[in-house]
C-alpha cells in the first residue's frame, strides 16, 4: 500500500488552515468596515430625508445634531482603536492589532467629518472665521488641536510611512494619547452642564491610558529585577 508523505499531507493540511485564517480576516475585516459606516450611512440617509420631505429625522436642530453625531463617533472609535492593545495582552488575541490601523482611519473620517460640519454649517463656508474662534472659544481650540495632531497620523498609518520612520514612527503615534484627553476635553467644555456623558468618556481614556502606564512600570520592575 502506498502511503503519502507526511511532508506533504503537513503542508496542505496547513495550507487549508492558512487559507481558513485569511478568509476569516477577511470576512471580519468586511464585517468592521460596515459597522464603522453604518453611523455615517444612516445620518447620510436622514440628512436626505430633512433634505427632501422637511422631515424632523434629525430633531428640532439638524445642524447640532450632525456635529454632536459625527464628533461622538469620531471619540467612540479613537476609543476603541485605544482599547486594542490592552485587549491584546489580556487576551493574546495578536490578530486584533490588524483592525487597530483601519479604526484609527475611520476615528480620523468621522473627526473630519465633524469639523467639515462646523465650517460648513455653523460658519457658513466662511473658514477663515475658524482662527477667529479657535482663539475665541477654548473648546473649539482644544477640539481644533485634536484635529491636527489626528492628520500626521492618518498620514503615516501605512506600512510604507512604518519603514521611512522607523522608531520614530512608534514616538510619533503615541500622540494619539494627547489627542484622546484633548477630545474628551473638548466635549466636555462644549456641553457646560450636563457633564455626565463627557464624564464617561473620561472614565474609560483614564483606564486606557493608566493601564499602559501600569504594565510599562511593571515591565521597568521586571527589568531591574533581572
Amino acid at each position: 500500500m502506498n502511503r503519502r508523505p507526511a511532508s506533504n499531507t503537513g503542508a496542505r493540511t496547513g495550507a487549508k488552515t492558512g487559507a481558513k485564517t485569511g478568509a476569516g480576516l477577511a470576512w471580519a475585516k468586511a464585517g468592521v468596515h460596515a459597522a464603522a459606516l453604518a453611523p455615517a450611512s444612516y445620518l447620510a440617509w436622514q440628512v436626505a430625508e430633512v433634505w427632501r420631505t422637511g422631515s424632523d429625522a434629525l430633531g428640532a436642530d439638524p445642524v447640532a445634531a450632525i456635529e454632536h453625531r459625527t464628533g461622538l463617533w469620531a471619540l467612540r472609535l479613537l476609543l476603541i482603536t485605544l482599547a486594542i492593545t490592552p485587549v491584546r495582552q489580556l487576551t493574546g488575541q495578536s490578530v486584533l492589532l490588524r483592525f487597530r490601523r483601519m479604526l484609527g482611519l475611520y476615528a480620523f473620517f468621522y473627526a473630519s467629518l465633524h469639523l467639515a460640519a462646523y465650517l460648513v454649517f455653523d460658519l457658513g463656508g466662511y473658514w477663515a472665521q475658524i482662527f477667529e474662534e479657535i482663539a475665541k472659544r477654548p473648546y473649539i481650540t482644544v477640539g481644533f488641536t485634536a484635529w491636527l495632531l489626528l492628520v500626521p497620523l492618518a498620514v503615516t498609518s501605512t506600512l510604507g510611512w512604518m519603514r521611512r520612520l522607523g522608531r520614530r514612527w512608534g514616538q510619533l503615534h503615541r500622540l494619539v494619547y494627547a489627542v484622546a484627553v484633548l477630545a474628551v476635553l473638548h466635549f466636555w467644555w462644549l456641553v457646560k452642564s450636563d457633564v455626565r456623558e463627557p464624564a464617561v468618556y473620561a472614565g474609560i481614556v483614564a483606564v486606557l491610558l493608566g493601564w499602559r502606564v501600569f504594565r510599562r512600570l511593571s515591565v521597568r520592575r521586571t527589568t531591574a529585577a533581572r
